[in-house]
């Protein structure tokens, strides 16, 4: 259910709603108990994804991630050893 702002045109207070899409727009201001009330258009707020499955990280597999770098320290490794054993 989305949240909308009104304005009194009366007391020119504003005021926020959590109503449902097919509920009628609120015409009495709850302050100066006129009906003022209109309903102004905001920017909203944006989607939030809660949960895992919506990075990117998530999907990668961890298990390879970890092998190639095991690897490659490996290799890093074999090299240092090999330069030792050289000089």
């Amino acid at each position: 259910m989305p949240t909308y702002d009104y304005i009194c045109n009366n007391c020119e207070k504003m005021y926020e709603y959590f109503q449902s899409m097919s509920d009628a727009p609120k015409k009495e201001c709850p302050e100066c108990k006129k009906n003022s009330l209109r309903r102004v258009i905001s920017g909203g707020t944006g989607l939030i994804f809660k949960g895992s499955g919506y990075y990117l990280t998530d999907y990668k597999n961890k298990k390879a991630q970890s092998s190639k770098d095991k690897k490659s320290n490996k290799k890093k490794k074999d090299n240092k050893s090999k330069k030792k054993v050289e000089s």
